[in-house]
Formats: C-alpha cells, sequence, structure tokens
C-alpha cells in the first residue's frame, strides 16, 4: 500500500484544484449579495484563475525539471492552500479576485508536475494503472465541482468552497 501513497497525494491535489475551476460557479448569487458587488466583478473571479492556470502551467513545469518537481508541487500545495485560505477570508470583491490569481498559480505548479512525478514514481503495468486513476479523477473533479460548491455554499457558506482545500491540503 505504501508504493500508492505519491498516487493518492497527487490525485488529492489534481482533483482540488480541478474542483476549484468549476466550485465556484454556484455559489456566485451568495459571494455578490456579501460581497456588495456585482456579477461582472465576480466574473474575474472565476476567469483569473482558469487564466493563470493555463497561462502558466507550461513555464511553470520547465522551472519544475530545473527545481526539483517535488520541491515545485510542495510549493504550489503550499501556495494554492494560503491563497484558498485568503479567498476564504476576503473582505471584498478586490481581494477575493488577487488571491484567485495567487490560488491559479499554486494550481498551475501543482498540475505541471503530477504527470511527472507519477511517471518517475510508478514503472510497467503500476504506471498504466497510475494514470488511469489520474485521468478518472481528473474527469470526476470537472463533474464534482457544482455538485461540492452547492453543498458547501448551501449548508456552510459561501466561503467554504475555498476553506474545504485546507484540509486536503494538509
Amino acid at each position: 500500500m505504501k508504493k500508492w501513497w505519491p498516487l493518492v497525494a497527487v490525485c488529492a491535489g489534481t482533483f482540488m484544484l480541478l474542483v476549484d475551476v468549476t466550485i465556484v460557479t454556484v455559489a456566485l448569487p451568495d459571494m455578490a449579495r456579501e460581497l456588495h458587488t456585482t456579477f461582472q466583478d465576480l466574473q474575474w473571479v472565476i476567469d483569473l484563475y482558469a487564466l493563470v492556470l493555463a497561462a502558466l502551467v507550461l513555464t511553470v513545469g520547465s522551472v519544475a525539471d530545473r527545481l526539483g518537481r517535488r520541491r515545485v508541487y510542495l510549493i504550489g500545495l503550499v501556495v494554492f492552500a494560503l491563497s484558498s485560505l485568503a479567498c476564504g477570508l476576503a473582505p471584498n470583491v478586490g481581494v477575493l479576485i488577487a488571491a484567485r490569481g495567487v490560488q491559479g498559480l499554486g494550481a498551475a505548479a501543482m498540475f505541471a508536475t503530477t504527470m511527472a512525478l507519477i511517471s518517475s514514481s510508478y514503472s510497467g503495468r503500476e504506471r498504466g494503472v497510475a494514470f488511469g486513476a489520474w485521468g478518472a479523477v481528473n474527469g470526476a473533479a470537472a463533474a464534482a465541482g457544482p455538485i461540492v460548491g452547492g453543498l458547501l455554499a448551501t449548508h456552510f457558506g459561501w466561503r467554504w468552497i475555498f476553506l474545504v482545500n485546507l484540509p486536503v491540503s494538509v
């Protein structure tokens, strides 16, 4: 079982960062009301995360080749967790937007290194199993975002769509 812990860690991180692409959408009305802002402003809460993630994933992957994939993954995880905390505690939409941008940077560092970490941790048939599990997690994350976001926002408030990342990160 010990040999699968790296896969569990990588898949949990990947699930978390991919869920964060879509989790926000169901909480937008609550955010707009509590932060006294417009949906146009909140569009940046959604878009900036995805833009930073997509724009930096290749660059961060190149940096990871030089600095070490595990190190960059862990730095990304810490950045992601701290920016998730900042999102959850944001007093206004400007802080929320900025924190989402930083969250996208952490997500890029994590996402850019996942495949390399899996490749270096497994070989042969185990590598195929690991990539299959990773792919399944990616697909499930896209579908789970709105469901998880709806449950958290309904029962605990919109801030918990970000704060839930903290225990997962640990």
